[in-house]
C-alpha cells in the first residue's frame, strides 16, 4: 500500500475522528494483531467468534498510527494519546470504504472472476498469463470474500499494470457488494454448479447471484461465460448492455477448443478457434476442466495484446495454487490433492482425472461436502453415480455425509472396493494395510474436512 493521509482515509470512510495522533500518514491496514506492522491502521473487525475490539491494546504494542473502532464500544483510550482514534457506524464496511476509495487512485484494468468450480485456478490462470509482460495483483488464497478482498486492494501499489481479482459469495448481494468495489472492465464466469445451493435453494438461483458481477458493467465491458454450462448458454442470444463471450468446446461458442487430446496427468493439448484463425496450445495440467479455464485466459491475454507464442510460453510456466488438483509424485506412488474444498461438480471432475491414469492401482479418498443443506445427500449419490461408471478400483468415504457417495456405488456396481471410514485416522490406518507400490489417491473434501492431514501421511511415509 502506499502511504495516505489518515484524515484522507477517516474521510473515505465517513468516519469521526476522535483523536488525532503523530503519525499522519498510515502506511498499510490491517484487521490482524498479531501481523500489524509500525505506522499501519488497525481496523477492529467484529465476526461471529471474534471481537477485533479485544485486540486493540495488542495492536496498540505495535507501534501503530492508528485505529478504526465502532460506534458504541466502550474502550479506555487513555493510554494511546499519540495514535489517531477514528469512530465508524460499522468497521466492515469502513475497511469496504476505505479500499474503494484506495482502488479509485490506480487507474488500471481489473478483472473479476466468479463461479461455483475452478474460479481459484482460472483467476491464477489469467494472472499467470498477464504476468508474463505485466505486473499484476491477484488475490492470495481464498482472499475473495466481503473482508478478503478489500484487503487484496490495498495491496494495490504503482508497479501493478493489472488486477485479476476472484470473487466468492454464499448468497445473494455478496458479489454485488465486492463488484461496487472493484467495478471489474472484464468478468469471467466459470460455471453454475452446487455449492451454496444451501443458502440459495437453486442452480437457477446461484445463476442470478453470479450474473451479479456483470450488475456494473457497460458498452465497453466484457463478461466470459462458459458457453457448454447448462445455466450459463441459456444466455446466449439474450441482449445485454455488455458484451458476452462465450468459451468452450461446442462450435456455438465465440471461442472454441477443438481436436482436445487428453495427455492424463500431463495435461491436453488443443486447437483454438477464434475470430476466424486455428492456434494450437498446449496445458501441463489434468482435468477437462482446465481446457475451459485456459480459454478464459486466452481470450484475456489477447484482449490485453499479448501474443499466441507468448500466452504459451505462460502456460508453460503456470502451477496452480496449493491443494488444487496438485500432483505429488513420490518414490513408490502418485498423490493427486485436491484437499482445499469440495463440491459434487468439482469432486467429478477430479475423480476424472483419477481415472485416466493408466499405471498402477486408483484410489480415490473422498470426504464430506458441506453446505448443501437439503441437497446434501442427492449431491454426495451424484458422485456416487459417476464413480460407479468409472474404472477407478478403490473408494475410501471419509465422514457421515460422504457414506452416501459408497452407497450409491454399492447400488450401481459391487465390484469395487470400499472402505466406509468416520475419520482421518481411520484413513490412514486404512491406507497403511493397503497402500501398494505405483498406486495414485486422489484426496478430496470440503475445507472443514481437513484432508490434508491424510496427504501430510502420504507424503511422510515415502
Amino acid at each position: 500500500m502506499i502511504k495516505l493521509l489518515i484524515e484522507d482515509l477517516a474521510k473515505a470512510c465517513d468516519g469521526k475522528i476522535l483523536q488525532k495522533g503523530i503519525q499522519k500518514q498510515a502506511s498499510g491496514i490491517s484487521i490482524d494483531s498479531r501481523t500489524i506492522e509500525e505506522n499501519m491502521i488497525f481496523v477492529a473487525l467484529r465476526g461471529e467468534n471474534f471481537d477485533g475490539h479485544d485486540f486493540i491494546s495488542k495492536a496498540y504494542e505495535k507501534k501503530i498510527s492508528g485505529i478504526i473502532v465502532e460506534t458504541g464500544k466502550n474502550i479506555n483510550f487513555d493510554q494511546m494519546k499519540e495514535i489517531y482514534i477514528i469512530e465508524a457506524l460499522n468497521t466492515e464496511e469502513a475497511l469496504k470504504a476505505i479500499s474503494r476509495y484506495y482502488k479509485g487512485l490506480f487507474p488500471i484494468p481489473f478483472i473479476g472472476v466468479t463461479g461455483s468450480v475452478g474460479k481459484t485456478t482460472t483467476k491464477d490462470m489469467i494472472g499467470s498469463v498477464l504476468a508474463y509482460k505485466k505486473k499484476v495483483l491477484k488475490n492470495i488464497g481464498n482472499f475473495n470474500n466481503q473482508i478478503g478482498l478489500p484487503l487484496t486492494l490495498l495491496e494495490l501499489d504503482k508497479k501493478h499494470e493489472l488486477a485479476v481479482l476472484e470473487m466468492g459469495m454464499s448468497s445473494f448481494g455478496e458479489i454485488e457488494e465486492l463488484v461496487k468495489i472493484v467495478n471489474p472492465k472484464v468478468g469471467v464466469i466459470t460455471n453454475i454448479g452446487m455449492s451454496h445451493i444451501e443458502h440459495l435453494g437453486s442452480k437457477d438461483n446461484i445463476l442470478k447471484a453470479k450474473m451479479e458481477i456483470a450488475s456494473q458493467m457497460g458498452p465497453d465491458n466484457f463478461l466470459l461465460l462458459n458457453g457448454d454450462d447448462e445455466y450459463l448458454s441459456k444466455l446466449k442470444g439474450q441482449k445485454s448492455e455488455y458484451k458476452k463471450i462465450f468459451f468452450g468446446l461446442n462450435s456455438d461458442n465465440d471461442i472454441v477448443a477443438k481436436n482436445v487430446t487428453n495427455l492424463g496427468e500431463e495435461g491436453f493439448t488443443f486447437d483454438v478457434i477464434f475470430d476466424g484463425y486455428v492456434q494450437s496450445y498446449n496445458i501441463k495440467y489434468p482435468g477437462i476442466h482446465n481446457v475451459y479455464n485456459a480459454l478464459a485466459a486466452i481470450w484475456i491475454g489477447l484482449h490485453f495484446n499479448m501474443t499466441h507464442e507468448e500466452i504459451q510460453e505462460a502456460f508453460n510456466t503456470f502451477k496452480p495454487s496449493k491443494m488444487r488438483m496438485e500432483v505429488i509424485k513420490l518414490k513408490e506412488l502418485k498423490i493427486i490433492n485436491d484437499a482445499y474444498n469440495a463440491s459434487p461438480d468439482s469432486m467429478k471432475a477430479a475423480l476424472g482425472v483419477l481415472n485416466n491414469i493408466t499405471t498402477g492401482r486408483r484410489i480415490a479418498i473422498l470426504g464430506n461436502m458441506f453446505e448443501m443443506g437439503s441437497f446434501s445427500e442427492e449431491g454426495h449419490r451424484t458422485v456416487g453415480d459417476y464413480f460407479a461408471k468409472t474404472e477407478v478400483e478403490v473408494l475410501i468415504t471419509v465422514g457421515d455425509m460422504a457414506k452416501w457417495i459408497a452407497e450409491e456405488v454399492l447400488q450401481k456396481n459391487n465390484k469395487k472396493k470400499i472402505y466406509i471410514l468416520k475419520n482421518n485416522e481411520e484413513a490412514i490406518s486404512t491406507l497403511q494395510e493397503i497402500l501398494e507400490p505405483l498406486d495414485t489417491v486422489l484426496v478430496k473434501g470440503s475445507r472443514g474436512m481437513k484432508m490434508e492431514e491424510i496427504v501430510k501421511y502420504l507424503q511422510e511415509r515415502s
